[in-house]
């Protein structure tokens, strides 16, 4: 931004041009008129100041205009900029919470296309806001789409597959695809200089979701939570057809109508989550450790301006970090065991953020490297809960539950734009939170039951118990 009206002002020690305030016009033309020379006749530190209140001028040479310029969110509305961003967290924040526990309800692939829709619809029509305030209801509510359907495709493509198809679906298959996107969009935005037009693009790019409403099955494991045996049978015949495997008379012989072997429907909501102590510890932990983490990884992907002096290779450099850390946890998925490749990440991810207080100044590329670094563990991290947290709960709460813990996660990310904006008072500070935190979430991740190589579980009597913490010198 560059304003028409300045004043001097001292930042850092050095002499700088106020881009908010400037001296009073007819106080400074009346000193003119009268021959005074400002620093010889005047002290112009004592003089009068007043507001751009002719309005700023925004440069050109990177965007045509941003949401900041179309709004003027500067000077005294400044805070409106990573407000701004907290109320779409916020959005995402309630759409995680109520979407899981609806497609625990109604089912994963309805949700699934209807917050797919929302987030849609919302994108487009934000196009047209005429206000701020406009602007960001619209958002909050984009929002409550965009995490919701993640979560949901997450979940129905880990309940259709098996094995290590699943464990590659819900590593690479959905998280790299993020961060194709992720790359996509500064390669767009170069192309596209105007806010509109990039929102535009993106908001329509989603009706290429629709034809997969007529191929994308429903989840046949929470078919059968719902007692919907024959829809189940139905859509693994049909797979079966696919890939010429011959099927039995009787699939599922545990949900057949033979009342001595027949499984109960089982019933649950939030509620479950809490009401034994094992689940419910099992489930603190973990929106613990996710909040910490998506605190972690959104702080470091929103302060990314540091990166290059083009914001577009910027943020293109800070996306392609996210490749290897997928690439990386699926490896890791599908080699080690859950709980102490979390635990290592989030270590891996606190140590570069502590390593930076100890580099000078004077070597800011190496302070970039650690910090890209921190963020390639914490991306890491997030790739592995996911997977753990489908692979722990039972079916019919498994959407809940990652959706409540994705709620937690969400009040990280809506706080991590303020975390940031703490280096304006101590520089180093956002590095120092975001590192203990990850160390904080490690230990407490140590109590957590694994998964490693164990069947999902469909009931609540089948979730995985907590394994009681050990103390090897006692060997209680």
């Amino acid at each position: 931004m560059s304003a028409k009206c300045s004043f001097n002002n001292v930042v850092n020690g050095k002499q700088e041009q106020s881009r908010c305030s400037r001296y009073r016009l007819d106080v400074v033309r009346n000193l003119s008129a009268q021959g005074f020379i400002p620093g010889r006749d005047v002290n112009v530190t004592e003089l009068e100041q007043e507001g751009c209140v002719d309005g700023w001028s925004y440069s050109k040479d990177i965007y045509q205009s941003t949401v900041v310029s179309e709004f003027d969110l500067v000077c005294s509305d400044e805070w409106k900029q990573p407000f701004t961003a907290t109320v779409y967290f916020i959005g995402v924040l309630f759409g995680s919470f109520f979407s899981g526990q609806l497609s625990d309800r109604f089912g994963r692939k309805p949700v699934l296309f209807a917050t797919m829709a929302v987030q849609t619809l919302f994108s487009f029509i934000r196009v047209f806001s005429t206000s701020w305030t406009m602007f960001t209801i619209l958002l909050f509510f984009n929002g409550l789409g965009q995490m919701s359907n993640f979560v949901a495709a997450l979940v129905l493509g880990a309940e259709i597959l098996t094995g290590n198809v699943r464990v590659l679906y819900s590593s690479l298959g959905s998280c790299l695809g993020f961060a194709i996107g992720y790359m996509i969009l500064p390669l767009a935005a170069y192309f596209l200089r105007d806010w509109k037009s990039l929102m535009l693009a993106s908001s329509l790019s989603g009706l290429l979701y629709l034809p997969l409403v007529w191929f994308i099955p429903e989840s046949p494991r929470w078919l059968l939570s719902q007692g919907k045996v024959e829809e189940a049978e139905a859509i693994v015949r049909k797979a079966a057809k696919w890939n010429k495997v011959k099927v039995p008379n009787i699939i599922f012989r545990d949900y057949s109508g033979d009342e001595k072997n027949a499984q109960p429907i089982e019933k649950a909501n939030v509620l479950d989550l809490l009401r034994k102590s094992s689940m419910r510890t099992t489930t603190l932990i973990f929106c613990f450790v996710f909040f910490c983490s998506t605190t972690g990884y959104f702080g470091l992907s929103l302060n990314t301006a540091q990166l290059h002096a083009n914001p577009y290779i910027s943020c293109f450099i800070s996306a392609a970090v996210e490749v290897p850390a997928y690439i990386s946890s699926w490896l890791i998925l599908h080699y080690l065991p859950r709980r102490p490749s979390v635990i290592s990440s989030l270590l891996l991810g606190a140590m570069p953020l502590y390593l930076i207080l100890l580099v000078p100044q004077s070597l800011p590329n190496l302070c970039i490297a650690l910090e890209m670094f921190g963020k390639y563990a914490f991306t890491a991290t997030f790739s592995l809960m996911f997977t753990y947290l489908t692979e722990l709960y039972p079916t019919v709460l498994r959407n809940t539950a990652i959706g409540t813990c994705t709620t937690v996660s969400r009040v990280g990310s809506c706080i991590a734009p303020f975390v940031i904006k703490l280096n304006t008072y101590i520089l180093y500070l956002p590095y120092i939170i975001l590192s203990t935190l990850a160390v904080v979430a490690a230990i407490a991740a140590y109590f957590l039951p694994e998964s490693f190589g164990k069947p999902l579980p469909e009931t609540m009597t089948q979730m995985h118990k907590r394994e009681r913490f050990k103390c090897q010198c006692t060997g209680k």
